[in-house]
C-alpha cells in the first residue's frame, strides 16, 4: 500500500507528479533570488541579538533593584530564543551556506545549548526532515516519551504523560541534548554502550561548556552577587526552554496533523514527499516578532517544505504554497497561535488514554484476571487451611 491510495484527499499519479512541479518551482524561485537583502537579514538579526545579550547580562548583574533585574531576565530570554530559533537553527540547516560566511557555516555553527551541533544535524536534519512523522521512523515524534496518535499501543505510563510533557518543555534543551544516546535502548541493551560513547562524550563536554558559561563564570564576575546571575540566567534558559518546545509542539503536534506509517511511504515519489509535509504540519498566524521569536516556524508547512531556503521569506512563500494547496483540495492546516496551542493540549491529553479497542482489550484482561482469581478462591482457602 503506497500513500497515494491511502492518505487524506487524494491525488492520482500525475496529480502527484505536477503537485511536486510546482512545489520544486516555489523553491527555485527563491533560490535563484537569494542575494543581498537575505545577508542583510541575518546579520541585522545577530546584532540584535548580541546586543540583547549583553544589556541582559548586564542589567542581571548591575541591577539596583528587582524590576531592572527582571528587565535583564528578559532581555536575556529573548536573545537565546533568537540565537537557537532564528539564527542557530535556520543557520544549520545551510540556508546562509551560499554566503560563503565562516560565522554562519551550516557545518560548523554551535549554537547556545546543551544540545551538540553536531548530534542534531545527524538526527533532525535527516531523520525528521526525511521521515516526518512517520511512527517507527521520525523520533522526533513524541520525543519517544509521549504518545501522540491513537494507533500507538497504550501503556500505563500514559496516564502521567501531561505531566511529562511539562517536564520535557522546562527541560527542553535537556531532552534535545540527550536525544542523539538513545536512552530508552541503552537502558534496555538494544544498543552497546560502547556504541554510543562518542555520542556521550560530546554532550557531557558541550553541556558542560554550557553550565560552566552560565552557572560559574558569568556569576563569579559578580563576585557576592553571584546567586542573583546564576538565578537570572537559569530562569533565561527556563524561559527558552519552555518557548521553544511550545512553538515546536504547535508546528508537529496540533490535532490536524497527520502521522503516516512505513508501508504508506513505500516508493514514495518527490511529489508525495511534499504531499506529506504538509499533512504533517501546522502554521499559526501572529505578528512580525512572534515570526522571529519562533524562529519563523510559525510557517513550520513551509519550513518541512523548503527547509535550506532562508526562513524569513516563509511568509511571502506561504501565499504561494496556499494557492497551489487550494488547486489540489490539500488541507493548509493553520490558525491563532492560542488555537493551535489548544488543540496540541487536546491531543496530548487524549494520548494519555486508551482508545476504545484497547478499553476493551484492557477491560477483557482485567475481567479475565478477576475470573481466574475467582475460580481460584477456594484453592486458596483449602491451601490455607491446610498450612494452618
Amino acid at each position: 500500500m503506497d500513500m497515494q491510495t491511502s492518505a487524506m484527499n487524494l491525488l492520482t499519479e500525475d496529480e502527484f507528479e505536477a503537485f511536486g512541479k510546482e512545489m520544486d518551482a516555489i523553491r527555485q524561485e527563491e533560490i535563484d533570488d537569494l542575494g543581498q537583502r537575505d545577508a542583510d537579514y541575518i546579520r541585522d538579526i545577530m546584532r540584535k541579538q548580541k546586543y540583547s545579550e549583553i544589556a541582559g547580562r548586564t542589567l542581571i548583574h548591575f541591577s539596583l533593584n528587582p524590576i531592572s533585574w527582571a528587565v535583564g531576565v528578559g532581555l536575556l530570554s529573548a536573545s537565546k530564543i533568537i540565537e537557537n530559533m532564528e539564527i542557530g537553527h535556520n543557520v544549520m540547516h545551510g540556508q546562509y551556506d551560499w554566503m560563503n560566511d565562516p560565522e554562519l557555516n551550516s557545518q560548523t555553527y554551535e549554537w547556545d545549548t546543551v544540545c551538540d551541533s553536531d548530534a542534531w544535524r545527524k538526527y533532525h536534519n535527516y531523520e525528521h526532515h526525511t521521515y516526518t512523522n512517520i511512527l517507527g521512523k521520525d523520533r522526533d515524534y513524541g520525543y519517544t516519551i509521549l504518545r501522540l496518535d491513537e494507533s500507538e499501543p497504550w501503556k500505563l505510563i500514559n496516564l502521567f504523560q501531561f505531566g511529562n510533557y511539562l517536564a520535557l518543555s522546562a527541560l527542553f534543551q535537556w531532552g534535545v541534548g540527550v536525544f542523539d544516546l538513545e536512552l530508552q535502548r541503552l537502558i534496555k541493551g538494544e544498543v552497546p554502550l560502547e556504541q554510543k560513547m562518542p555520542a556521550i562524550k560530546r554532550f557531557l563536554k558541550k553541556s558542560g561548556k554550557q553550565l560552566s558559561k552560565d552557572y560559574l563564570l558569568f556569576p563569579l564576575l559578580a563576585g557576592p552577587l553571584a546567586p542573583k546571575v546564576a538565578l537570572g540566567n537559569g530562569l533565561a534558559n527556563l524561559n527558552r526552554n519552555l518557548w521553544t518546545s511550545t512553538i515546536i509542539f504547535c508546528g508537529h503536534f496540533t490535532e490536524d496533523a497527520q502521522t503516516f506509517t512505513e508501508a504508506e511511504c513505500e516508493n514514495e515519489t518527490k511529489g508525495a514527499w511534499y504531499y506529506r509535509q504538509l499533512l504533517g504540519s501546522s502554521n499559526f498566524t501572529g505578528g512580525k516578532w512572534l515570526h522571529i521569536m519562533s524562529g519563523h516556524l510559525s510557517y513550520q508547512i513551509e519550513h518541512h517544505l523548503f527547509p535550506d531556503v532562508p526562513a524569513h521569506r516563509y511568509p511571502e512563500m506561504s501565499l504561494k504554497v496556499r494557492a497551489v494547496c487550494e488547486k489540489y483540495d490539500i488541507p493548509y492546516n493553520t490558525g491563532s497561535f492560542s488555537d493551535q496551542y489548544k488543540t496540541v493540549i487536546k491531543r496530548i491529553a487524549r494520548g494519555s488514554l486508551p482508545n476504545q479497542q484497547q478499553r476493551q482489550r484492557l477491560i477483557t484482561k482485567l475481567s479475565d484476571r478477576a475470573s481466574l482469581i475467582t475460580k481460584n478462591v477456594p484453592i486458596l482457602k483449602n491451601m490455607a487451611l491446610f498450612a494452618g
